[in-house]
């Protein structure tokens, strides 16, 4: 390649990064944070700055994070599919390795209270964020290398400097950043979002999947429901819980379990929020349901019994028996969930 051409293709690549870093003294990030949510809980030693969220998005995003530069958080965390991996049941590393589980949703981590991932075995959102990155199934590098490669990156130094007041590279700010960022993901503007703020209304078949969903099954005093909401309840659709919903009766993956080491927890996973569940299939810890109906149907009349079977689960073992009306219905409810607004938020990208 003629020599011009080579520093002029370099001088292009190179103007093509963000030239925006904001220096001195932090901005706070303006969280878009809905006014029918739980107060949000920013943690007190991580507050959310412009610089800090901006800093952690980058990250997301950045390939150098994995050993050959070809996988970043957001490989496996697509936002057109609420951030989960574009489909696939389990997701792959960069030696084509599959995963072991499905790859978790990604928004208003903020009201996440008790724990990250399925079995919930990181505390805070800082440290889960870093183990992506050393597992041998994903990104299969070490933290250290991490830090070298970001560290001989002025631009990065410069990104580390504004969030943190110097150019200091080290695995905790890494964390932090990450942080920032993912709790700057919000979804609370879908359909349901508008009927509840009276700028919006149901179809009757969203509404009577609505009543579907919050009328618990119990013959006896007439209900008949598919008691979604003992679960799944506002303002995030869970109730931040690790369950065994009766998937298996003999485990392969004993969930919980290999985070507490209690027999009392084999089988529980974490209880995932249904906002934006039309577009985060396919379903489950292990992605072994591809559909919305699947997924009815298996609390409608395939419960697994076993000894930690959660006791909502365990009242409906014998199946909850809604007509196919009724399980449509009940779809047209759950796609009200969907926050296009967030699918679509140019600010996560």
């Amino acid at each position: 390649m003629n020599r011009f051409y080579f520093f002029l293709l370099v001088s292009l690549l190179v103007g093509c990064r963000p030239n925006d870093i904001k220096t001195g003294a932090l901005e706070p990030y303006s969280l878009n944070w809905p006014n029918h949510f739980p107060p949000a809980p920013i943690p007190s030693d991580n507050a959310l700055t412009k610089q800090g969220v901006y800093l952690g998005k980058l990250l997301f995003f950045e390939k150098k994070m994995s050993a050959d530069g070809t996988q970043s958080c957001a490989s496996c965390h697509n936002q057109t599919f609420g951030f989960t991996d574009n489909g696939h049941p389990l997701s792959k590393g960069i030696l084509g390795l599959e995963g072991n589980r499905n790859s978790m949703p990604i928004f208003n981590l903020l009201l996440h209270n008790n724990g990250f991932f399925w079995d919930g075995r990181a505390k805070s959102l800082r440290e889960q964020s870093l183990k992506p990155i050393q597992d041998h199934l994903e990104m299969n590098e070490s933290l250290n290398n991490v830090v070298q490669k970001l560290s001989e990156d002025d631009y990065y130094k410069n990104l580390f400097a504004a969030a943190f007041g110097d150019p200091k590279i080290t695995e905790e700010r890494i964390g932090l950043a990450l942080e920032q960022y993912l709790f700057s993901i919000v979804s609370g503007d879908s359909k349901f979002d508008r009927v509840r703020a009276g700028i919006d209304s149901f179809t009757a078949s969203e509404k009577r999947g609505q009543l579907i969903f919050n009328t618990e099954y119990n013959p006896a005093s007439g209900k008949t429901g598919a008691d979604c909401f003992h679960c799944h309840s506002e303002a995030n659709f869970t109730n931040n819980q690790f369950l065994n919903n009766g998937l298996d009766s003999i485990f392969t993956d004993y969930g919980r379990e290999k985070a507490t080491g209690k027999s009392s927890d084999r089988g529980k996973f974490q209880t995932p929020s249904l906002r934006n569940v039309a577009v985060t299939a396919p379903y489950m810890h292990d992605g072994r349901f591809k559909t919305l109906l699947e997924v009815i149907n298996h609390y409608d009349h395939n419960i697994k019994e076993s000894s930690t079977l959660d006791p909502n689960m365990y009242s409906i073992k014998n199946g909850i028996h809604l007509t196919e009306p009724e399980k449509q219905d009940l779809i047209a409810f759950l796609k009200t969930l969907t926050d296009h607004t967030f699918l679509n938020n140019p600010n996560y990208r």
